[in-house]
């Protein structure tokens, strides 16, 4: 008999996702008294890899895990615009083993009392409010949460419940490969050929994750994988990189304009609410800082029995992230509009240049 059928798993939120946003999350709702349960697709938390690892310095004083996730310190930021001079920014931070973040977090949250369950989907959401969970073995339960969290990444089931849906997707590739030497700054790539995108280059010790996203859309360089190597043939020839890749992955960026991101009884969080910069396409500060507000507004919500207190989630990462978000936004606009005009249109859309805030 399936699970489905027998009597709904009672808890106050539900957290869907395991990645950063939703462990945080669930963390922090734990820690205020919930009853949570969060439910992961994967079969281990944080893998595959599909990220830069790179975090700012600001946030490791944030995030206080005992386990030892960081992998090197980074210095600063290197933007390297074709036919330009190299452009230096002190950007201080680390490239961290994102599994062992992501996995960090969500032990944090069962140290707290949320309960955990991996390689489990949600399937749909019924009108009365009960979700039918399905287990990689083909089992099913019913949960019957109060609050529902989504941190389920830029194709977010529990977004498409809510009827907001991430539209403004860009494709992102990387690798990872040995380091001639190690490095201390990452290192960002503007050419013609990764249109309205960039490269990277992040270090992490011996090897670095070499990857890039850009819009497809009218891009006539080729497929992105054949972008991709003539741009690691380019950091070969430079001096930077050398071997055969190690590893190989790929995934969606969303690169979206601020939104609402309560419905009711749900909050998203993440990729999920599309809390990734537009331009930058960093997303762990905001996956990290929005769960935490949202377990803790989730968490009082409950506590209080007050539904409408979910909505002091949206307005309290509204006053942190909504005016960077606004400003990424529109100038993703602008880049993607006026890549013909490479040099300008880099120097008033990148983050490193003086154009960007003006």
């Amino acid at each position: 008999m399936n699970r489905q059928q027998m009597n709904p798993l009672q808890c106050d939120v539900l957290v869907v996702g395991g990645g950063p946003a939703g462990g945080a999350a669930a963390r922090k709702a734990a820690e205020l008294g919930a009853d949570v349960l969060l439910v992961e697709r994967k079969s281990v938390i944080g893998e595959p890899v599909q990220c830069a690892e790179f975090i700012p310095a600001m946030l490791k004083g944030t995030v206080n895990v005992k386990q030892k996730y960081v992998a090197q310190k980074i210095a600063g930021m290197k933007t390297v615009c074709q036919g330009e001079k190299e452009t230096i920014t002190r950007a201080p931070g680390f490239i961290i083993h994102r599994q062992v973040f992501d996995q960090a977090l969500v032990r944090d949250a069962q140290d707290q009392g949320a309960r955990v369950m991996t390689r489990t989907r949600v399937i749909k959401r019924r009108e009365s409010g009960e979700i039918l969970l399905k287990e990689k073995n083909g089992q099913t339960m019913m949960v019957r949460p109060r609050i529902i969290i989504g941190a389920d990444g830029p194709h977010s089931t529990v977004g498409k419940w809510a009827g907001a849906v991430n539209r403004h997707l860009l494709p992102g590739v990387q690798i990872t490969i040995e380091l001639v030497k190690p490095l201390d700054h990452t290192h960002v790539y503007f050419r013609p050929d990764i249109y309205a995108g960039y490269g990277w280059l992040f270090p992490k010790n011996n090897h670095a994750n070499v990857g890039l996203g850009l819009k497809p859309e009218g891009n006539s360089n080729g497929s992105i994988r054949d972008i991709l190597d003539r741009f690691v043939t380019a950091l070969k020839n430079s001096g930077k990189i050398k071997g055969t890749p190690k590893g190989y992955a790929a995934g969606w960026i969303p690169a979206e304009p601020v939104r609402k991101t309560v419905y009711g009884p749900i909050a998203l969080v993440g990729d999920a609410a599309g809390h990734t910069h537009p331009i930058t396409g960093a997303g762990i500060f905001a996956a990290v800082v929005g769960g935490e507000m949202a377990g803790k507004w989730a968490a009082r919500s409950v506590k209080e029995n007050d539904t409408s207190l979910l909505n002091r989630y949206d307005h309290e990462w509204r006053d942190l992230m909504a005016d960077t978000l606004n400003r990424a936004h529109q100038r993703r606009l602008h880049m993607e509009a006026r890549w013909e005009d490479f040099s300008t249109t880099v120097r008033k859309c990148w983050v490193a240049y003086r154009e960007y805030y003006e």
